[in-house]
């Protein structure tokens, strides 16, 4: 660490980035004694060709372990009255999915989330250390939008709400 780096309060510097609008969506994967899933406001789309998408999670994450030994995972974008289920998800529940009726990606195996906006089935290309967080990234298998016209989930300034469109 440098000495610029310490000159960086780490509470200011969540509060300055917090007036960035994010997404909200929960990656899930499928684990031999359970699936995993965990609540992401980082999801970015890298590129079309191929088509290659991102996110990323603390080094420390147990979920992180799940994803990276299934090797594939789906990414579920949460509407924007699915708060409760993103609390779960956020959680360190050892059952997150406990009274959840979840599907199976065709190409994970990974569990899709009731109610989601849009659903991006992937496997793991690659995972990158960078600092406190690894980036994974995911080749998109496919893609589907189950409830295409429900409002999403954005975070903002330590908060939830949704995109109220123009």
């Amino acid at each position: 660490m440098s000495s610029d780096d310490a000159a960086i309060d780490p509470s200011e510097f969540r509060r300055v980035l917090g007036h960035l609008p994010t997404g909200v969506t929960v990656v899930t994967a499928a684990g031999d004694e359970r699936p995993a899933g965990v609540a992401i406001g980082s999801f970015v789309s890298i590129s079309l060709e191929p088509p290659l998408v991102g996110f990323f999670l603390g080094t420390q994450s147990s979920s992180g372990a799940v994803l990276q030994e299934a090797g594939a995972f789906c990414v579920n974008v949460l509407a924007a009255d699915q708060l409760e289920l993103c609390g779960v998800m956020a959680s360190k529940s050892d059952d997150k999915f406990a009274g959840v009726e979840t599907t199976t990606a065709a190409g994970s195996g990974a569990p899709i989330l009731p109610g989601i906006v849009a659903a991006i089935d992937c496997t793991l290309e690659s995972v990158t250390e960078l600092g406190d967080h690894n980036l994974i990234v995911g080749r998109v298998l496919s893609l589907d939008t189950p409830n295409p016209d429900a409002p999403p989930m954005v975070f903002y300034t330590g908060g939830y709400g949704t995109y109220a469109g123009s």
